[in-house]
Order: structure tokens, then C-alpha cells, then sequence
């Protein structure tokens, strides 16, 4: 079978397993069985693509046979593949964990008549986004996952819930809007929304208004991935909602902007001025995210602006646009949503045994849970960077990446990504020494770091002790491996990164599936890249019926 025949399936199937799981809304079995039958396949089905895609180069499946720039182009390159990979594998053990919790609180956290649903509309969403081919698809991919968002963020209808959906949902329209109209704009402009196209037409637009579409896109995506200034939203809507729905939104939401932005820069604005804006905002997004997080008492909220301080890394490579910073780009959004997403999940942990995420009234848990204790402190330390994790890894390849181009803002942007990892590991050791190290019952007076953050936002009330249902534990401890995995494999895996830098920082590359097969090349018997609207000398063809292939790339 071609592979390329695969890539609709990874929007179709969880679709299905949604309309399978509605339609047994009583039955919590059926539901569960459903929807982890369905995320294994997605795995199944990403992990074939990443093969697929990395033998025989970039896939291509034209939806209805209809060939671009006319008919829908749904693309698989490398990068698409790896995420594609991962986020199937975030949320097939994000829903492990949740299941576990729903067996040992019934309904209360998340209803699962509406969540088992949402949530594979919520992966639907996602391998959309991952897989288009045109700038009006990946606004479709963008406004279903939003769309299960809303739904999953307010579970539960509790007041604290319903005000972050509110902001969320605002903000999320704001960016929808903009996405919108920009693409609007784009299409006045150009006269399609076919990327691989654009990335031709692009260039016979004045410098001005390149300049103004990549801005405008770049604010879009900017907000759906949280980089400073248009990250205020997201440290006071993540907290609020269920452990597993904050897990897998710290995961894999603010990555699909971060996607959005590398592929759109790669291809339609490869040469643009923007990526110097870029660099400042990668450090600002590091400085401001991590000395956010600093200030925290609650440690979701903590985590939440951590989440903002490292999207910085990931716009950090971005922004040296070179094959090797775009290298260690994709590895470490590979690392970051799975720590992240594990981190997460062990406060989930945290908060069922302690009964809050407040440093000021843990305490002591070292004892009591040894376990959860060793499964935060080895993802801390992979975010922190410490040697051998595979944070440690992703930094170096970014810092070499922005070493070898040599330019001052490069080499200023080292210092700020070096002095951010070491804040990173203090912020996370020292709520690890007061939730674990310190002895419960310590924070009568407040005094030393508690005194200086007894102003910070508080968690929400102490709720009794709950146990930790094995099936939660074990998915967590699950994640954790994976994340020394990545470590164990950063070999092969890096190498993969590199391959799919080659092709992300070449537009040509990311476009020889369309230059194979142009339909406005048959028709028009135009061969040039800059006059759309010639007139050909030769009889016109009708165009043969598109197939669905894999293109080989020179990489």
C-alpha cells in the first residue's frame, strides 16, 4: 500500500472513534475502549508515517484526486511526522492517566459521556494542523482543536474554570480573527493559500507588503503559541483545568503555533527580515517566562510560565534559520512536550496526595511518596539541562546552531538560553525541596523563599488527601521513561532532526512534490516561477488524475 494513503487517516480515525464513543454515551467501558483503541492506531499510524516519510521523502495525498494548487494537499515531511508521532503518544498516555483517575473519582474531574469525545476531536485537531498543505486548512486544524479546548478546559463548570475558559476562549477568537483575515489578505495578494505555491508567488510582492503578511500571520501564531508579549493568557487558564487536560494542553497546544510559525517562515518567508525580530523575542520570551515562574507559589502556575520561558528555545532556533538550528529545533520540541506534558502529570500526582499544589502548605512528601518524589525529580533536572538528559542535548544543539552563525545576536541569545536553564533548575529544585525535602508543617510562619512569595497567587483550597490509583502512577512513571528514551536514543534521533533540518531550512525541498506535478503548469504551459497569468503557445492538456505519492528529496 502507498504510505501516502495513510496520511488522511490520522485525522479520519480519531474523528471516527469520537462519533463511536457519542454514540455510547452511557457506557464508560465502551468509551474508554474506544478511545485508547483509537489513539494505539493513530500511534500505529504516525509511527509508519516517520518510516515513510524519512525512506522515501516528503508524502503527499491530494484529497479527491484534485491535484494543488487547486485541490486540497494534505504533506508529510519529516518534522510533520516526528509530531505527528509524538503527540499520539502524549495523548495515549495523558488519556491512561486520565482514565485512572475517572475509575478512582467517577465523574467528577472529567465527565466522560463529553471528555473521551472532545478529546479525540481535541487529536483530530491536532494531526490537522500537523498535516496541511495550505494556510486555510491549517486555520480549519487550529479552530478544531480550540474548539474541544473550550469543552475541555471548563469541565467540571467549577467558578475558577468557567473565568480561564472566558480569557481563553477571548484570546483564542482574537487569534482565530486575525488568522483569518490574514489569510484573507494572503489570498488578495497572491491568489491562493497553497504553501507550496506561495512560496513562489511570495516574492513578486513588494518588501513591504512580504513584510506586513508575515507580521500579521506571525501575531496569529504568536498568540496560539504563547510568546511574549501575547503569552498573559496562558499561566491563568492552564492551572484551573483537570490534571490530564492541563498535561496534555501544556504538551501540545502552544507546539502547534510553534509549528504554524516554523513552517510558514521556512517556506513562505524564508528570507524575511522578521527572523532578527525573532531573536529578541526568543529572549524575551525566556527572561520573562522564568522570572514568572520564580515568583510562583503554586506550582502549576509555575510549571505554566516555565511552559512560556522554553517556547523561547523553540522560537530560538527558528529564528537562526539554518539547517542545523532548525535541527535542534525538532529535537527539542520533541523533548519539551514530552518533559512538560510529564511534569504535569506528577503534579497531578502531587496534588491527589497532598491535596494542593501550594509550596506553602506541602510539605514532607518525600517520605510519604518516595515515588512521586523521583518521578518530578528526574524530568526536572531534563528541563533544567542537566548532563546526560535530553535537555541538556537540545541546549547544546541550539547553542552550537547559534555559534556557528556567529552573530551578535546569537551569541547574546547563548548567554540568555544558559542563564534561563540554570533558573529553570533553581525554580523547579526549589519547589522539589520544599513539597518533598521539607518536613510538613513548616509553613506556620513563613519565613525564607515563602516569606518573599506570600504575595504570589495561591493555589486553589486544600482538598483532603486522595490515593493514587496505580494505573495514574504507572502512566506517569511511563512518560518518564520515555523521556530518559530520549536520551538513550538521541543518536538515531538527532540524526532524524538533521535530516528534517535539511529539508525544513530549503524551501525547494519542502516544495519538490509540487514542482512534480503543477496543474497551472499543464493548463497555462507556463514554466516560470513569476508570470501566473501567461498565455501558453501549445494546445492545453487536461490534466491527469492526481495520485496519492511519496516524493523523494535530495536529503
Amino acid at each position: 500500500m502507498n504510505p501516502s494513503a495513510l496520511i488522511p487517516l490520522i485525522v479520519l480515525v480519531p474523528l471516527a472513534g469520537a462519533a463511536f464513543a457519542l454514540a455510547v454515551p452511557h457506557k464508560a467501558r465502551a468509551q474508554r475502549g474506544i478511545t485508547l483503541g483509537t489513539l494505539g492506531l493513530m500511534v500505529l499510524i504516525a509511527a509508519t508515517l516517520v518510516w515513510a516519510s524519512d525512506v522515501h521523502g516528503t508524502l503527499v495525498m491530494e484529497v479527491g484526486g484534485w491535484a494543488a494548487p487547486f485541490g486540497i494537499a494534505l504533506v508529510v515531511d519529516r518534522f510533520a511526522a516526528l509530531l505527528l508521532l509524538v503527540s499520539a503518544i502524549v495523548l495515549f498516555a495523558v488519556l491512561t492517566f486520565s482514565i485512572g483517575q475517572g475509575l478512582a473519582d467517577g465523574d467528577e474531574e472529567t465527565p466522560v459521556s463529553i471528555f473521551f469525545p472532545t478529546y479525540l476531536v481535541l487529536a483530530a485537531g491536532v494531526s490537522e494542523a500537523f498535516i496541511a498543505g495550505d494556510l486555510f486548512n491549517l486555520y480549519v486544524g487550529f479552530e478544531i482543536l480550540l474548539v474541544a479546548s473550550y469543552v475541555l478546559l471548563t469541565l467540571g463548570g467549577t467558578g475558577p474554570r468557567i473565568r480561564a475558559g472566558v480569557t481563553y476562549i477571548v484570546v483564542s477568537l482574537v487569534s482565530s480573527v486575525l488568522f483569518l483575515v490574514s489569510i484573507a489578505l494572503v489570498y488578495g495578494a497572491t491568489g491562493t493559500v497553497n504553501m507550496a505555491q506561495l512560496s513562489e508567488r511570495i516574492g513578486d510582492l513588494s518588501a513591504g507588503m512580504q513584510l506586513f503578511l508575515n507580521v500579521a500571520l506571525l501575531v496569529a501564531f504568536g498568540i496560539k503559541a504563547a510568546i511574549f508579549p501575547l503569552s498573559f493568557w496562558l499561566p491563568d487558564s492552564y492551572p484551573t483545568a483537570p490534571a490530564p487536560v492541563t498535561a496534555v494542553f501544556a504538551g501540545l497546544l502552544t507546539k502547534v503555533g510553534i509549528y504554524a510559525i516554523a513552517r510558514t517562515q521556512t517556506l513562505i518567508f524564508p528570507h524575511s527580515s522578521v527572523n532578527d525580530l525573532l531573536l529578541w523575542l526568543a529572549g524575551l520570551t525566556l527572561v520573562v517566562g522564568i522570572l514568572g515562574a520564580i515568583a510562583q507559589l503554586d506550582i502549576k502556575r509555575l510549571l505554566s510560565f516555565t511552559l512560556v520561558s522554553h517556547i523561547g528555545y523553540l522560537l530560538f532556533g527558528i529564528a537562526l534559520n539554518t539547517p542545523l538550528g532548525y535541527a535542534a529545533t525538532t529535537y527539542y520540541i520533541v523533548h519539551h512536550i514530552i518533559v512538560q506534558t510529564t511534569l504535569f502529570l506528577v503534579v497531578g500526582l502531587i496534588e491527589r496526595h497532598g491535596g494542593t499544589t501550594s509550596l506553602a502548605r506541602l510539605g514532607g512528601m518525600l517520605r510519604t511518596a518516595p515515588l512521586v518524589a523521583v518521578l518530578f525529580f528526574i524530568p526536572m533536572l531534563n528541563l533544567g539541562g542537566i548532563p546526560p538528559f535530553s535537555g541538556f542535548i537540545g541546549k547544546l544543539g541550539l547553542f552550537t546552531a547559534a555559534a556557528e552563525l556567529g552573530t551578535p545576536g546569537a551569541w547574546w541569545l547563548i548567554g540568555i538560553g544558559a542563564l534561563v536553564s540554570l533558573l529553570t533548575l533553581y525554580a523547579l529544585a526549589r519547589a522539589w525541596s520544599l513539597a518533598f525535602w521539607r518536613p510538613r508543617g513548616e509553613d506556620a510562619t513563613p519565613t525564607g523563599v515563602l516569606a518573599r512569595l506570600q504575595d504570589a497567587p495561591e493555589a486553589a483550597p486544600q482538598r483532603e488527601s486522595r490515593g493514587m490509583p496505580k494505573l495514574m502512577v504507572g502512566s506517569t512513571a511511563g512518560m518518564v521513561v520515555i523521556s530518559v528514551l530520549l536520551t538513550v536514543f538521541a543518536g538515531p534521533l538527532v540524526a532524524y532532526s538533521e535530516r528534517a533540518g535539511v529539508v525544513l531550512e530549503d524551501a525547494e525541498k519542502q516544495t519538490s512534490w509540487y514542482d512534480e506535478h503543477r496543474v497551472d503548469r499543464e493548463i497555462t504551459g507556463d514554466d516560470s516561477k513569476g508570470d501566473h497569468g501567461a498565455a501558453s503557445s501549445e494546445p492545453a492538456q487536461a490534466p491527469e488524475p492526481a495520485r496519492a505519492r511519496g516524493t523523494e528529496d535530495p536529503s
